[in-house]
């Protein structure tokens, strides 16, 4: 059980190192870049192929409504704490 919740911790941060990109980092083929955050927002470069999936259009429908399209970052703003995207995005690569 416990190294169960080991491999679960480091696969997160894990996540997260790939996830999260400095301000100035490229984008790579196949990703796009969301702010994730409720007050401070923290930039994330995920693949394309998160977009088809039904919980990640729930998080982007989310994002409209509070949002808007014309929103002050000029960019993506995902309204969720970062760990909620990440658990959520940990588990839709992982399956």
């Amino acid at each position: 059980m416990g190294f169960r919740l080991l491999r679960i911790v480091s696969a997160k941060q894990g996540l997260k190192r790939t996830l999260s990109f400095s301000e100035t980092t490229p984008v790579p083929k196949g990703h796009f870049t969301v702010y994730i955050g409720e007050a401070e927002k923290k930039r994330f470069v995920v693949p394309i192929s998160l977009l088809k999936d039904p919980s990640f259009q729930n998080l982007l429908r989310q994002a409209e409504e509070e949002y808007g399209f014309n929103h002050p970052m000029g960019a993506l703003t995902i309204p969720c704490s970062e760990e909620a995207f990440i658990d959520l995005t940990c588990s839709l690569q992982g399956s």
